[in-house]
Order: C-alpha cells, then structure tokens, then sequence
C-alpha cells in the first residue's frame, strides 16, 4: 500500500522547483493531486507527464476567488480535499532601503497572505471529511534572520501555523510548518549562484545543500496518517544550519 493511498492533495506552486517535486512524490505515493501556479507552460507540462490522476489549475494564490475555484475544481475531480501544501512563494534580495513599499508588499502577499487564503479555503472542506492535513512550507529564515520581507513573512508563517493549529486541533486537522535550508533547484546551480552556494556549503555542518526530494519526503510524512499527532509544530530540514 502506497503512504497516500486515497488522498486528495492541493500544491501551490507546484509547477517547477520543490513544488513540482512535492506533486511527483505525492503522485507516485497514491494521492491525486491538485496543483497550481502562475505559470501555465509549466504546469500543463507536468500535468501531461504524470496522468490522469494530477491536474493543473492556473491559479494566482493571492486572490481569494481563485481559491475558491481550485477547492471546487479539486471537489468535482477527485472528492474531499485530505492535505494541502502551501508551496507558493518568492524571495527578494534587496536591503530595507531599498525596497520599495510595493515589492514588499508582493512578498507579504504572495507568501503569507496566501498561506492564510489556502487554509480559510480548505477548512470548509476538511471540516466535512473530518480530517485534514495542511503542511505551510516556511525557511529556515522562519527561525534565525535573512532577507527583509522574506524572513518576514517565513516567521509569519510559522506564527499562523501554531494558531491555526491551536484553533483546527478539534476538527481532525493538522497544521505543520517545514523549514527548508537551502535547496539544489536550477535558482543555485545556474550562473554565478554556482560558486556562491559552493563556498555557503562550507558553513553547513553537513556539507552540502539540499536536494529537493529530501524536503519532500519529509513533506510527505506530514501529508501522511504516519504523522497523525504532529500538529503546530516546525520541521527544520537545514543540513544543521540552525543548529550553530
């Protein structure tokens, strides 16, 4: 039996990057699955490689109506919605003055507002089935200092995920963060990223940085009824960053 057997997943930006390996392990684990980004190119493209059983929704995760759409698509495909994974997000390397109101504005909306769009959306939901599990994918820089607005809105995160799990607990519904160290996607092994990433592997007690299916396994176990007493917790993944 296959760990997601009968369960009906929701991915936010799962078109390319972590995302895209969080909705092929889910696929292969047993779920359907409901993902969604900007990017449609992309996500038409993965929808097609892994069948039937994945479908992609155009979404922009910062609007509420768009939400309620994908609940209801993912309703009318595949049945109760079981997990949702709040993926989407952006970073920003500029200092706070230079940042104008607007871009971080976009930051806060892209990754914190949606986190809280995508759990009022799926709660309804999960209400109904009686169980539910929502993985908020936060940074490291949820738990020590980095970028303006990006760790910002990572702490956010972390903060809305233990509330909301003090408030869902009695519903069936479980509410966990992930806090991912640094991840080899084409962002850091492409151009002058290489020997930048290359030299900050030195500062990781590990020694290197992570692969994306190393974070989505640990996503997986969440997603899963293995998990079924973690709630409002966060699960660092960091090669030993935090630890120092």
């Amino acid at each position: 039996m296959k760990r997601l057997d009968g369960k009906v997943a929701i991915i936010t930006g799962g078109a390319q990057g972590m995302g895209a390996s969080h909705v092929k392990l889910f696929a292969e684990e047993g779920a359907k699955v409901v993902f969604t980004d900007i990017n449609e190119k992309l996500g038409s493209a993965l929808e097609t490689e892994l069948g039937e059983n994945v479908k992609f929704v155009k979404q922009d995760v910062t609007n509420e109506s768009d939400w309620q759409n994908v609940v209801e698509k993912t309703e009318a495909s595949f049945g109760a919605i079981d997990i949702l994974v709040n993926n989407a997000g952006i970073s920003m390397s500029k200092s706070l003055l230079e940042m104008t109101e607007s871009e971080y504005r976009k930051i806060v909306d892209i990754n914190q507002i949606s986190v809280f769009l995508g759990m009022k959306a799926v709660v309804p939901a999960m209400t109904k089935a009686g169980k539910g599990s929502i993985v908020n994918i936060s940074s490291m820089n949820g738990l020590v200092g980095g970028a303006v607005g990006y760790t910002d809105t990572k702490f956010a995160v972390r903060g809305i995920t233990k509330a909301a799990a003090i408030q869902l607990g009695h519903l069936g519904i479980r509410v966990n963060s992930v806090h991912p160290g640094v991840i080899e996607t084409p962002m850091v092994t492409q151009g002058d990223a290489v020997e930048v990433i290359k030299e900050f592997s030195k500062h990781i007690p590990m020694k290197r940085v992570a692969k994306p299916e190393e974070v989505s396994n640990l996503v997986l176990y969440l997603a899963s009824d293995e998990s079924s007493y973690s709630t409002g917790s966060e699960f660092v993944i960091d090669g030993g960053l935090t630890a120092q």
